[in-house]
């Protein structure tokens, strides 16, 4: 009888690692693949780095693990897609004022995009990766729904896969607790001192984000107005692309009270400061749509959303505004809504699709 067989996602994290274990157990016929999507591992220095310093995707332990298994793995090299899909997305998106999130747009534009379509040209029957999410049928219908472990659960960062590709997908640790997939990862004898858990955006290595920005787009570097919400000046800011909505810290700004970053208006170079309390929004509206359930342009529809990976689903209202865009209304005011961001939709652990929000 023939295998299944399954292309799996491998980072060389941990996660990908027992993911390609428990794909050998349970009987596939496993093909790992990193996907090249940064920086190529340098052999001459690699023996005087941890594997978590050499770059975005640790192959050296991807290799090993692939080894010891006894499955085949190849390096992809998908840099120019992933320099053209995330990082000047990523880039476009500060620049101008808004706070895009990467890993979103890597996993619809590169990472499992480029599986799936590795797996249709080679005739391979699924496609895997280590992310924490499930899939359920019901009734001839996959959902897409939230990890057994909610703390670890990354449908946030899933919910712009295309529909269609998810009768093709596996998710080996859906039903998983970590502490099980450590303890999995012990029986590979993986260097779990060195195994840390992924950083928040994988191509910015060296400093923070507005290093990186500084290093890519020099004239990001622009300085303009901090004003208060009657636009009257307070000083002078580095450029509007190192600031974010909620940011207090690092503005050097003295007035006898707590500022925050408001909002940043691209059009005039200005970031605008006040209270903290004004942080606070009831709605916002989303665009550039990934809906698993249509019927959220159709009618109004009570749900939960995630504004931000690490918060909880908040209750709100969905109101269909136009073909392409939802209005939301929160029961519970929520702090620092920030444009660029995705907010993600949900009923009980079913993922119904999201989108990115929009300028106020």
């Amino acid at each position: 009888m023939t295998r299944p067989t399954v292309l799996l996602g491998m980072s060389g994290g941990v996660d990908s690692s027992v993911a390609a274990a428990l794909l050998v157990r349970q009987g596939y016929d496993v093909h790992g693949v990193t996907l090249q999507v940064w920086e190529h591992e340098d052999d001459t220095i690699a023996a005087s780095k941890k594997w978590q310093e050499r770059g975005c995707c640790k192959v050296g332990i991807a290799k090993h693990v692939a080894k010891l298994l006894n499955i085949s793995h190849e390096v992809i090299d998908t840099r120019d897609t992933f320099r053209k899909g995330v990082i000047d997305d990523f880039l476009h998106g500060y620049t101008t004022g808004t706070t895009p999130n990467p890993c979103v747009r890597c996993n619809e534009r590169v990472k499992i995009r480029g599986l799936v379509e590795i797996a249709a040209a080679r005739q391979i029957d699924y496609v895997a990766t280590g992310h924490y999410a499930r899939l359920q049928n019901n009734h001839g219908r996959l959902s897409l729904l939230r990890a057994t472990d909610t703390r670890k659960d990354q449908t946030y960062f899933l919910y712009r896969l295309n529909p269609d590709w998810l009768p093709k997908l596996l998710f080996p640790l859906g039903s998983l607790e970590k502490s099980e997939v450590w303890r999995e990862a012990e029986t590979l004898e993986l260097p779990a001192d060195e195994l840390k858990e992924s950083q928040e955006i994988c191509f910015v290595t060296q400093g923070d984000y507005r290093t990186f920005i500084e290093k890519e787009v020099p004239e990001a570097k622009t300085p303009g107005l901090f004003i208060n919400a009657a636009g009257q000046p307070l000083g002078q800011h580095d450029g509007i692309a190192f600031y974010t909505p909620g940011q207090r810290r690092g503005l050097g700004i003295a007035t006898g009270q707590r500022l925050y970053v408001q909002q940043v208006h691209p059009t005039t170079n200005t970031v605008m400061l006040g209270p903290e309390e004004s942080l606070h929004r009831h709605e916002c509206t989303v665009s550039d749509l990934n809906l698993f359930t249509p019927h959220l342009l159709e009618r109004r529809a009570e749900v939960q959303v995630k504004v931000r990976y690490a918060t909880p689903p908040a209750p709100a209202i969905l109101s269909p505004l136009t073909a392409s865009s939802i209005r939301i209304q929160f029961q519970a005011t929520q702090r620092a809504l920030s444009p660029g961001q995705s907010a993600v939709f949900y009923e009980g652990d079913c993922v119904l699709g999201g989108g990115i929000i929009q300028p106020f």
